[in-house]
């Protein structure tokens, strides 16, 4: 466990925030892996089909995720308060959220996969590849959640390395089952899915036994777990708009593939290439800003109002300086992450354009994200999921569509860095009208 109301800021993140990106890389691992196996061994189709299958998965658990998330933030408030007590009850509540929605959404996932490929008029001949994919994916559905779970809880306590052990080992053994599976056993696409579940189940189990071992404030006994009803309601409350927003990302990402789908394979293989670089790249950023929500939850609840003002321009430094690195290094090289993922010329070409086009942004991605962090560490979590709402449904959608129809697929791609903008605008406006310091939940304010 790690206190983050104490010590220099700068350092205080960038020690919380480096376990989280070293174990979000291996994370990504597991989906960059899949693809580099599927394009290089089975094919472009099979490739389109794993990267069409991403937005379904992702629309069917993010506003499970994002009520889970606001549970963590719950959990970070109190342990910065020091109501130990709360803190296993915010523990227990999300995990009985978790089961309850898990068969839920296990159901509806399987039940209606063919109706989601066609509305995304997904082209016939990537469905085959799609479809098992994706109905695999589903059914370990409950270790994605549960991994992610006991991994927010960790950083909730201030522990962000411990998730990262159990994930290496994890993004390894998945590594050799992909090979194992499609090389060895010529089991394809539905080889690949069976590892990635198999790999997740591993990290999740692994990580429950360890915390039921060594902490001492907190377990989680899947046959004792208490519910607690007003930490469910502050946690809806928090999480519910990150969840609407998570949901409206996912809805809107389905959305572009959908406009993808309409310029064939080639394209919808490049686009799923670039989106697992593209989650690499925006990683750091990513990754800096969760640090700065767990800083702000734990220094909110201590009532440090100066200090998260410290944290957040230590944070914007730091992610700037990275993302501005990564931006230079996808914009000359990008043709050479494309070769790791295919041979074929015409899909390398069109993610090479991609990359061009949205990587020079990525800066102002890290910003707006970094403001985000803030207003979702002390409980604000309504105005983020506006702003995102509005850069993505009514700025990059409807760009997309107009730009796609004259430009083609460039169109689509220049409009990523659009949304961003808007969002980076608005995000920095709201904070400082300074309305995000009501919300904490421990009613300091």
């Amino acid at each position: 466990m790690k206190d983050l109301t104490i010590g220099k800021e700068s350092s205080v993140i960038l020690k919380f925030a480096m376990p989280m990106l070293i174990g979000n890389v291996f994370m990504q691992l597991y989906n960059v892996v899949d693809s580099i196996v599927v394009g290089n061994y089975i094919g472009k189709e099979a490739l389109s089909g794993v990267g069409a299958s991403f937005p379904v998965f992702f629309a069917l658990i993010s506003l499970i995720i994002g009520i889970s998330s606001g549970s963590a933030i719950v959990i970070s408030q109190y342990f910065g308060a020091k109501d130990y007590e709360k803190v296993q009850k915010g523990v227990d509540t999300m995990f009985i959220i978790l089961i309850a929605s898990t068969v839920v959404l296990t159901f509806l996932g399987i039940y209606f996969v063919d109706d989601i490929f066609k509305l995304m008029k997904l082209p016939e001949e990537v469905l085959p590849y799609a479809k098992p994919y994706m109905i695999i994916t589903v059914a370990g559905l409950f270790a994605a959640f549960g991994y992610n779970a006991t991994a927010a809880v960790y950083r909730s306590l201030g522990d962000s390395k411990t998730p990262l052990y159990f994930l290496i080992i994890s993004t390894i053994s998945n590594i050799f089952l992909d090979l194992l599976f499609v090389l060895q056993f010529g089991w394809g696409v539905e080889g690949v899915a069976i590892a990635t579940v198999i790999a997740q189940t591993g990290a999740f189990v692994s990580s429950i036994i360890y915390l039921n071992r060594t902490h001492k404030l907190v377990k989680i006994k899947f046959f004792n777990l208490k519910f607690d009803k007003d930490i469910l309601k502050k946690s809806i409350k928090i999480g519910l708009p990150t969840g609407l927003q998570q949901l409206f990302v996912a809805l809107g990402m389905t959305a572009i593939f959908s406009i993808v789908n309409t310029f064939g394979t080639n394209v919808i293989a490049a686009y799923s290439v670039a989106m697992r670089i593209d989650s690499f790249a925006s990683m750091p950023a990513m990754n800096f800003a969760q640090a700065l929500t767990t800083f702000v939850g734990q220094n909110i609840g201590a009532g440090k109002i100066l200090r998260i003002r410290k944290g957040l321009k230590s944070t914007i430094i730091m992610s700037s300086i990275v993302s501005i690195t990564i931006s230079v290094v996808v914009i000359f090289a990008g043709r050479l992450l494309m070769q790791m993922f295919t041979k074929d010329l015409e899909v390398i070409r069109i993610g090479k354009e991609y990359l061009l086009i949205v990587g020079a942004f990525y800066v102002v991605f890290s910003v707006m994200f970094s403001f985000t962090g803030v207003f979702r560490g002390a409980g604000d979590t309504i105005v983020p999921m506006f702003i995102t709402l509005f850069s993505l449904w009514l700025i990059r959608i409807p760009l997309s569509f107009y730009l796609s129809y004259h430009f083609g697929e460039r169109g689509i791609w220049f409009s990523i860095p659009t949304a961003w903008a808007m969002g980076f605008v608005a995000s920095i406006i709201y904070y400082y009208t300074g309305k995000w310091k009501r919300k904490a939940v421990v009613n300091l304010f």
